[in-house]
C-alpha cells in the first residue's frame, strides 16, 4: 500500500514537537483524539511508515512545527480509561475501547511554517486543513500537498 500523509494538531502547551525531539527515542504516543471522524484516520487509515505534518494548535501562532512518521499500529489509548485523566470516557472498557492511539516519532524539525503563511500559497488552496470551518485534530494530506510542505519547511 502507498505510503500516505497526514496532519495532526497537538496544543503545544500538552505536547510540543520539541516535546517529541527530547522523547526517547524521539517516539510519543498520540493521544486523547475525541472525535469520531478524526479516530477512525487514526484507526483505518495509518500504517507504519505514513507521514505526518506536526501541527501546532490552540496557541498564539499556530502552524507546522515539524515532520514526523507513524511508527505503530492503532491501540486503545490509556487515557479513556483513567478517571483522573482529562481524556477519560466513562462509556469505554478495555472491552469495548472507543478511542484510539497511535505512535509518531519526530523526523525532521526544519523552520516554523505558521498559518498565516500556508493560507498565502496558492498551491495549497484545497489543503484540508485551510478549509473553512476546519476543526479536525486528525486529517489526510495530499500527496502533492506533502511535497509542498515539505519543501516551506526545509
Amino acid at each position: 500500500m502507498a505510503r500516505q500523509y497526514w496532519l495532526m494538531k497537538s496544543e503545544p502547551d500538552d505536547v510540543s514537537f520539541e516535546d517529541v525531539l527530547a522523547a526517547p527515542g524521539q517516539v510519543t504516543s498520540w493521544y486523547g483524539v475525541r472525535n469520531y471522524q478524526a479516530r477512525n484516520f487514526i484507526r483505518d487509515g495509518m500504517k507504519v511508515g505514513d507521514g505526518v505534518l506536526f501541527y501546532h494548535s490552540s496557541c498564539a501562532v499556530p502552524g507546522i512545527a515539524g515532520l514526523a512518521e507513524i511508527v505503530s499500529a492503532p491501540y486503545p489509548d490509556a487515557t479513556q480509561f483513567d478517571p483522573k485523566s482529562p481524556y477519560f470516557d466513562p462509556k469505554a472498557t478495555p472491552e469495548q475501547p472507543r478511542w484510539i492511539g497511535i505512535d509518531v516519532k519526530a523526523v525532521h524539525q526544519g523552520r516554523y511554517v505558521d498559518l498565516k503563511e500556508l493560507r498565502s500559497h496558492p498551491e495549497l488552496e484545497h489543503m484540508r486543513l485551510l478549509a473553512k470551518g476546519s476543526r479536525l485534530s486528525v486529517m489526510p494530506v495530499e500527496p502533492d500537498e506533502w511535497r509542498y510542505v515539505v519543501k516551506l519547511i526545509g
